[in-house]
């Protein structure tokens, strides 16, 4: 304290002197003088501004001016530094001390330049900012509003497809057992969690960040992302078990090439039946091997490289750009065949979402729309009944189920 208080009295008094004019102000030393002064001070910094043009203004004709490191580039031209960052855009790796097993790209700075489809030949982080932005987001986006607008307007043009014989309701065949269903509500439920959710990281900043702004939409982004993380590897495992279970019944029948020839009766439908197919139409059949094998092939295996649970793989950057540009064009594709699907499933067929629901249907509505799997189980090659009974008498003799 005493301290302080000294201190304070001793300017107190230097400026009382200056102001009688007995303390002389000596004037600063000019910057090379000063410089000088304290060349032994310890390092001193260098002012690009302060360099003179006169320092080798005709360095840059050098014939290796374009050759030179960045230490003999600054010994010509103080502050150009040039070729760290020649060298920086070029993908050149600098020292670090992490392992290359854990950071293969600790040392890298900026990507290569690369070129991926659609971009220009830039850096690739840029590049791939491109792809996205100019090409995935506005053409995916336009193409789901395509699909569904092409849905609506057959909907309401032609309305849901109908069963036109008399069908007295009694459901007599069982379309689906309770492990296939099972197997199919896991595999749609993990489907619309990441459909709904990809949506909305993809094109959510769209329609939904200006109507709730950022305070909600962050959260809401990252809970729906956490969703889309866990739902993956569910989905990944249902498609799995899907492809075995429905694969015997998938693969092309009698009546596949007429069902596609007619557009599965969808077009110019007057009433009529629809062309007879087996249990799973050709439209359900392209489901199963384009949407459901193909498309889920280059889903599932880019999804576990962008979550990095992918065994045997370096995860660097330009792979996370290519899994990224491939899932996001593949979940596209595949969500527009699964739309199409289930609308079908849904409200475009009377009496499917109660055969996937409760897993029966009658008789009508098998002959109308699988009419060679009709007549299959008509005639005893193929059993009403797959599952086990569910229902006993009260002899415990196992009776089918007729509701």
């Amino acid at each position: 304290m005493l301290r302080h208080v000294l201190s304070i009295l001793a300017l107190a008094a230097s400026v009382s002197a200056f102001a009688q004019g007995k303390l002389q102000v000596e004037p600063l030393a000019p910057p090379a003088q000063a410089a000088s002064a304290a060349q032994h001070d310890g390092i001193q910094g260098q002012n690009i501004f302060e360099v003179k043009p006169e320092v080798k203004p005709d360095a840059s004709s050098d014939a290796n001016y374009m050759k030179q490191s960045n230490g003999q580039r600054n010994a010509v031209q103080p502050g150009n530094n040039a070729p760290m960052w020649r060298g920086a855009v070029s993908g050149q790796a600098g020292f670090t001390n992490y392992p290359h097993s854990q950071a293969p790209e600790a040392g890298v700075l900026i990507q290569a330049p690369v070129q991926y489809p659609g971009s220009r030949f830039t850096t690739a982080g840029e590049a791939w900012r491109q792809v996205r932005n100019n090409w995935l987001i506005p053409y995916g986006g336009a193409l789901l509003l395509i699909v569904l607008g092409a849905i609506a307007l057959y909907y309401f043009a032609k309305g849901p497809i109908g069963v036109h014989g008399v069908d007295e309701g009694q459901h007599r065949i069982e379309r689906f057992t309770p492990f296939e269903r099972s197997a199919h509500w896991a595999n749609a439920i993990a489907f619309s969690i990441l459909a709904i959710s990809g949506i909305v990281m993809a094109f959510g900043k769209f329609f939904i960040l200006p109507v709730v702004g950022g305070a909600i939409f962050g959260p809401f982004t990252w809970l729906l992302k956490s969703l889309h993380n866990f739902a993956g590897p569910v989905f990944a495992v249902s498609l799995v078990i899907m492809f075995f279970t429905f694969l015997r019944d998938n693969f092309p029948g009698r009546g596949d090439l007429n069902w596609l020839l007619k557009g599965g009766g969808l077009f110019g439908r007057s009433k009529g039946h629809e062309p007879p197919s087996g249990r799973f139409n050709a439209g359900e059949k392209i489901v199963f091997w384009f949407g459901m094998l193909v498309l889920g092939f280059f889903v599932v295996s880019s999804g576990l490289v962008l979550d990095k649970l992918m065994p045997g793989i370096e995860y660097d950057r330009m792979g996370m750009q290519y899994a990224h540009m491939i899932h996001n064009t593949a979940t596209v594709l595949m969500m527009c065949v699964f739309i199409g699907h289930i609308y079908i499933g849904t409200i475009g067929m009377k009496g499917a979402y109660t055969a996937m629901r409760r897993g029966w249907v009658g008789d009508e509505w098998a002959k109308e729309h699988h009419a060679y799997w009709y007549e299959d189980i008509a005639a005893g090659k193929i059993p009403a009944q797959r599952s086990r009974p569910t229902v006993m008498a009260a002899n415990d003799a196992e009776t089918p189920r007729t509701a």
